[in-house]
């Protein structure tokens, strides 16, 4: 199906470049053979000095579907995201990075649910089956929080595992734009306040290698600055978390800031290590307090099993 210059398209899938002439024509190819067909392929590129703008346009001529602009200036990585999401014009939004490439029933995997269920502000996927029961699975925030700190782990994930309503999208902010840590940021305040409705998992190929900008030694302290986030998160009063499963949350908490800084030792990365403790915003008072050893079950933050989807949303929702 091609969309019309004024039809709004069910989906806009954006995609962000800088410098990626290597993998950039693998990763629009897997989009515009989705199975489903109704979405916009919005690419934005952040001045690439390489032959990325060559292949893009090459495509673009090619395919009335896609709509190109490049930046006036070099905005970043999410600066470039934030960008590319004022341009969408579908219900839904969908990043896809330019070095990844998306299974061809992606969109629709997460589309068709994520419609179904309106609770739900947007979709996660990730690269594996979720524990804790069949998907879709709706997470209110203290579900999404228990999955978070007392499960398997939920903030992990970036931007291009989540399929969002455009319209909550933009209402959160959208991505913010402070380093490669700005998905965190994101997963912290959005779980917070909204639901999130968890989808089948592996839907796309996320490739790993050296130009990730990832793996810079600046990312890696971004990283480290990121952590004061959640432990603020943990001790304000908008954290879904009450009681005991707070002071657990706390204590699994502290002890991955911990185990992440020896980690870092060990890699003799001492100023790294050094920063993940200084940046973690934890007081003396409560690093005695909470560091104790780690107590995490995988099923945590899964809907009570027996009880229906309306019965579990409301329980959780009045916990």
């Amino acid at each position: 199906m091609t969309q019309g210059a004024d039809e709004t398209p069910r989906i806009s899938v954006l995609l962000t470049s800088y410098n990626r002439e290597n993998f950039i024509a693998e990763a629009i190819e897997s989009v515009l053979a989705q199975t489903e067909t109704d979405f916009e392929l919005v690419i934005c590129d952040d001045r690439s000095s390489d032959g990325t703008v060559d292949v893009i346009n090459d495509y673009a001529r090619r395919d009335s579907r896609i709509r190109f602009s490049i930046n006036e200036r070099n905005l970043g990585d999410y600066g470039n995201r934030r960008q590319a999401a004022s341009l969408a014009r579908g219900r839904f939004l969908k990043y896809h990075d330019s070095d990844d490439v998306m299974y061809r029933h992606c969109l629709a995997t997460m589309v068709e649910p994520l419609e179904a269920e309106p609770r739900a502000a947007f979709a996660m996927s990730g690269p594996r089956s979720w524990p804790g029961g069949p998907c879709p699975m709706l997470l209110t925030p203290r579900l999404a929080y228990e999955r978070e700190y007392l499960g398997s782990g939920l903030f992990h994930l970036g931007p291009a595992g989540a399929m969002f309503r455009t319209q909550v999208f933009r209402d959160l902010g959208g991505f913010p734009a402070a380093g490669v840590a700005s998905d965190y940021m994101f997963w912290l305040k959005a779980c917070a306040t909204v639901n999130v409705l968890l989808v089948p998992g592996d839907l796309f190929y996320y490739r790993v290698h050296a130009g990730q900008e990832a793996a810079s030694a600046a990312a890696e302290l971004q990283y480290a600055q990121a952590t004061a986030a959640g432990w603020t998160m943990l001790n304000s009063p908008a954290c879904p978390l009450r009681g005991p499963a707070l002071e657990q949350a706390k204590r699994n908490f502290v002890y991955t800031v911990v185990r992440g800084s020896f980690r870092r030792v060990r890699r003799r990365r001492f100023a790294s290590a050094a920063a993940v403790i200084k940046y973690s915003s934890v007081g003396p008072v409560d690093w005695i307090r909470y560091l104790r050893p780690p107590r995490r079950s995988a099923t945590a933050g899964s809907p009570t099993p027996g009880r229906g989807r309306d019965e579990n949303v409301m329980q959780a929702a009045g916990d």
